[in-house]
């Protein structure tokens, strides 16, 4: 006799097991030698421990399902016990370039040369510094890396940071307490998270430190083990600052540095840091530069003209 506990604390309980637990009493069809108790957020499994072992393996696909489309049906509970795997999310896996699944049955992935070698530099690197103008998906490809990561069990917690230096605006006159003031420069990070996890479960994993996202200054005297760290906007990081940040990795630790040294707000008496790496780290192993350019873009089309114009302009000034 075995017994197991699944929790699912991430997810609204009414999505998984259905209106009056219509999905998890056809679920129950499938296994009934075994007791089954659904309790809030959690479920028991008593019995053989080789039908257990099959329930939870049938169970984990199933939140795969709902963390692929949002939802689940009836059908994709008979599709998933009638076949020896679930066919739609396998047949999808095979594709090697999908990243995450995300909401609403999005599929992230790499979807250009350079950001196909961020991922592959991902797979033998420890530290990444991605370089390149905006919408090339830079910030994006390491959101989902990390993501990715984070699902696999391959590191426990994803730390994303930004400098808050602002970008030609005053902001330090807005109402509210320190957060208020500091999401501005934050939210980008919060949307690409928001394609790749449903709310509930970005909600859970904010509020119990899975996931952080604070300013860079916050990351001083801290060491991050075992922590996929994102540092966006880099161009906008001090010498002093990036040091700073690059120091604090820790063991099985992943790090992705992202900027654009075209779009640089520091005052004018302040160098970048990602100007300063991109010349000292190039030559040492384990560190992987990827740098981006207007081919990698995937935001309109009118994005590439206009960074072009901007390049052109900036050479014969």
């Amino acid at each position: 006799m075995s017994e197991k506990i699944i929790s699912i604390e991430s997810y609204n309980p009414v999505e998984i097991f259905g209106v009056n637990d219509t999905n998890l009493e056809l679920f129950k069809k499938f296994f009934p030698k075994l007791k089954i108790i659904a309790r809030g957020d959690m479920i028991k499994i008593i019995g053989d421990e080789k039908q257990v072992n099959n329930f939870d393996k049938k169970f984990s696909l199933l939140l795969l399902v709902y963390d692929k489309f949002g939802k689940i049906s009836e059908n994709d509970i008979l599709q998933l016990m009638e076949s020896e795997e679930n066919h739609f999310l396998t047949n999808t896996e095979k594709n090697n370039d999908i990243l995450v699944h995300g909401r609403n049955g999005l599929l992230v992935k790499a979807r250009t040369v350079n950001q196909r070698k961020m991922v592959e530099s991902c797979k033998k690197n420890d530290l990444i510094i991605a370089i390149g103008p905006a919408g090339t998906g830079k910030t994006y490809t390491a959101v989902a890396l990390a993501v990715k990561a984070l699902k696999n069990k391959q590191v426990k917690r994803i730390v994303l940071t930004r400098p808050a230096v602002e970008a030609g605006e005053n902001l330090g006159f807005l109402p509210g307490d320190l957060k208020d003031k500091l999401d501005p420069y934050l939210q980008p990070l919060y949307d690409a998270l928001r394609d790749m996890l449903s709310t509930q479960k970005l909600l859970s994993y904010l509020e119990d430190g899975t996931i952080e996202i604070a300013p860079l200054a916050f990351m001083r005297g801290r060491t991050l083990d075992n922590v996929f760290a994102i540092l966006d906007e880099a161009q906008n990081a001090t010498q002093n600052q990036l040091k700073m940040f690059l120091t604090r990795m820790g063991r099985s630790a992943k790090f992705i540095v992202t900027g654009d040294i075209t779009q640089i707000d520091l005052p004018q008496n302040q160098n970048s840091g990602l100007i300063h790496a991109k010349t000292i780290l190039k030559n040492i192993p384990g560190i992987s530069f990827i740098f981006l350019d207007e081919r990698d873009i995937i935001r309109h089309r009118l994005v590439t003209k206009i960074i072009k114009a901007y390049q052109e302009e900036l050479l014969t000034s």
